[in-house]
């Protein structure tokens, strides 16, 4: 149930184009970003990528277990960035175990 809500917040973000996909756009952004959401299977370099995005913008760091590509409707999505506040309050209130805040310590 909570992952449908998550992904139904995901959709809302796509929708109000408040959502930022792939790293070479979230590189490029200024400021504005209250989460970043990469996908368990990402490769390593890219998951260092996501580290250093949440050290930039001090923002929290969800990882995607159900894959994030499903939820943002786009294939080979690895990371994504989450630019409106209260959309990225929702999401990171009702993350599941699909959906889980990164707190730092072992590498994926």
């Amino acid at each position: 149930m909570a992952k449908d809500k998550v992904n139904t917040y995901i959709g809302f973000c796509i929708k109000a184009r408040k959502i930022v996909l792939g790293s070479g756009s979230i590189d490029c952004q200024r400021g504005g970003v209250y989460l970043i959401i990469v996908c368990s299977s990402a490769a390593k370099n890219t998951f260092k990528l996501a580290l250093k995005f949440k050290n930039r913008f001090s923002c929290p760091l969800m990882i995607c277990r159900c894959g994030l590509e499903n939820a943002v409707n786009r294939e080979g999505c690895k990371i994504a960035a989450v630019k409106d506040k209260s959309l990225a309050n929702a999401i990171i209130a009702n993350a599941c175990e699909e959906y889980e805040i990164y707190a730092g310590g072992v590498e994926i």
